[in-house]
Order: C-alpha cells, then sequence, then structure tokens
C-alpha cells in the first residue's frame, strides 16, 4: 500500500491544497492530511478547527484520513509507516524552501522521500496567507475555500 503524508498548517485549507490532494489521490493508496500545531506560526485557527475543516473538505475523499501533530515530520512518518511526503510548490520561492526541508528530513530518515506536486494554474496564486489577509479586512474568500469550509468560517449572515 503506497501511503503519503501531506503535511502543513493549512491555516485555513484551501482550494489550492485540495487540488494537490485531488492529484495525490490519483498517485498513492492513502493520503494522510497531517495538520501541524505550528505555534510559532501564530495561526489565525486552533488545530482542532483547523482539524475540522481538513475533515469537512476531504469528507468525499475515502483515500483521506487527517490528523493533527507537533513532533518532527520523520517521527510521524515512523508512527504512521509512511515514508513519502507530498509537497505542493506555486512558486520558485517554495521551491528554494521545500528543496531545503526536503534535504534536512532526508538527512534524519534516509528512507523518506518528498514529493512535489503543482497545482493546477488556476489555483497557483492561492495561499492561506492570502485567504487570511482577505479575511482580516473582511473580503470574499468563497472562491479560495472548499465551500464547506467556507461555511464553517463565514460570518452569520453571508
Amino acid at each position: 500500500m503506497k501511503r503519503a503524508i501531506y503535511p502543513g498548517t493549512f491555516d485555513p485549507i484551501t482550494v489550492g491544497h485540495m487540488d494537490i490532494v485531488r492529484r495525490a489521490c490519483n498517485i498513492f493508496d492513502e493520503i494522510i492530511i497531517a495538520v501541524a500545531e505550528s505555534k510559532s506560526k501564530q495561526p489565525m485557527f486552533s488545530l482542532e478547527e483547523r482539524i475540522a475543516f481538513a475533515e469537512a473538505a476531504t469528507r468525499e475523499f475515502p483515500k483521506v484520513r487527517v490528523i493533527g501533530f507537533e513532533n518532527l515530520l520523520v517521527n510521524l512518518s515512523a508512527e504512521l509507516e509512511a515514508n513519502i511526503i507530498i509537497r505542493g510548490l506555486r512558486a520558485v520561492s517554495d521551491f528554494e524552501y521545500e528543496l531545503q526541508m526536503g534535504y534536512a528530513n532526508a538527512s534524519l530518515k534516509k528512507d523518506l522521500e518528498t514529493i512535489y506536486l503543482m497545482p493546477s494554474l488556476e489555483h497557483a496564486f492561492v495561499s492561506s496567507s492570502v485567504v487570511r489577509t482577505i479575511l482580516h479586512f473582511g473580503g470574499r474568500v468563497d472562491h479560495l475555500l472548499p465551500p464547506a469550509v467556507y461555511e464553517m468560517i463565514a460570518p452569520e449572515g453571508e
């Protein structure tokens, strides 16, 4: 069975993330979305909320399971018996950071592979930080979030 971990803060999970999930489901037997606590990033949403968002967004994906974690990714991969990490790349700036992290993880666990997937062009600009900024200023984000997540986040009356 090919099991892969898709780690991130998912603060919140976006249509860009879901594009990567869809692509990964075509490649792997099981995808574990691992929502990182990431206190150092000071997420807008709690870990519990971010897990709930990811669960709601992936409800129709039988290959996907969502968990929270707050340890090293290499330790999580050992616990889950998953030696493949999925990461999304939108731009060259993402690649430099992700390449460094992939090498760091590989230095800690030799058999850990990182697979980089690009979102489709229509989602290439979407990021959680863009969504958070728009939310902060009361802008429209329904086109950037999975419908189930938007319903959970949308202010009353929308």
